[in-house]
């Protein structure tokens, strides 16, 4: 008798339960069992970016000649939204006086560009330049600080401002930083301060002339994420037979960008480094 007793007492608290059920699912809504919730999809835009140090268009295995044309065709087989570019003739006498390298980067890949010199070199002009898909709003290019009491090459950042499709704002930079790890510690620093402030996000690329877990990248990952961590990063340099990672992506807010693929491509002709190619996404 008692057992009928209890058994008609859930048969009739049973409506009321799928009720309750039926209206939490109309709200979107669960029954709250002490578990977060799980995270709604992110959607965002995806962009596919590069780091390349293009050793001004000069093959390794023909230091006579300069093929603008092959890293032209590097770039277009990735067809990638912005890229980063080191070591940029313009106008010098190794390359051809009458050659911009990142003009005519520009014009084969059918992308903006802005150049910013490093230094003055054989009557033109060397640095570092950015090639985008995206109009170029704003353009933020700055020299590189040395260590005192110590001779090196000066270095720079080119970086612009660029709107991306749906009206986000984004900062892209190229750098390629200096051969001594004193210059390459001052000048992590300068790039980790001049990108933390504002709210839009910011993309830092290049040739950093130095392994995780050296003090520059240290300085560089208080800040910012690399898009590869970890012991299974590929190498960018030799070209032919790469062992050490040296070239770059670096982004920030880590909330507001997630990494969906990285890779280096196995490129061996056009320059002395491969190329490194991030697929991030933005979130809305």
């Amino acid at each position: 008798m008692e057992f009928r007793r209890q058994l008609l007492k859930h048969i009739l608290y049973l409506p009321i339960l799928l009720s309750v059920l039926l209206a939490c699912a109309k709200n979107g809504a669960e029954p709250d069992d002490g578990q977060p919730a799980p995270p709604r999809e992110w959607t965002g835009v995806e962009l596919k970016v590069m780091a390349y140090n293009i050793h001004h268009c000069n093959p390794p295995s023909r230091p006579d000649l300069i093929d603008v044309e092959a890293i032209a065709k590097v770039i277009q087989d990735e067809s990638p939204d912005l890229v980063a570019l080191q070591e940029v003739d313009v106008h010098t006498l190794r390359s051809g006086k009458g050659l911009h390298q990142a003009k005519a980067l520009a014009e084969l890949t059918g992308m903006y560009y802005y150049f910013k010199k490093a230094i003055d070199h054989e009557e033109g002009e060397y640095g570092v330049a950015v090639l985008s898909k995206f109009p170029i709003e704003d353009t933020l290019g700055f020299a590189l600080p040395m260590a005192p009491g110590l001779s090196g090459e000066p270095r720079a950042v080119a970086a612009i401002k660029v709107k991306l499709p749906g009206g986000q704002p984004l900062v892209f930079a190229s750098t390629h930083l200096d051969l001594h790890t004193q210059h390459r510690a001052v000048q992590a620093q300068k790039i980790t301060e001049a990108f933390t402030e504002g709210n839009s996000p910011v993309i830092v690329c290049g040739d950093f002339n130095d392994v995780a877990g050296s003090e520059p990248i240290d300085i560089m990952d208080q800040t910012f994420r690399r898009t590869c961590i970890g012991g299974n990063c590929p190498g960018t340099i030799p070209v032919t037979t790469p062992n050490r990672t040296i070239d770059y992506i670096f982004y920030r807010p880590l909330s507001a960008i997630r990494v969906m693929e990285h890779r280096v491509v196995a490129e061996t002709y056009a320059s002395d480094h491969r190329p490194v190619v991030a697929v991030l996404q933005l979130k809305d």
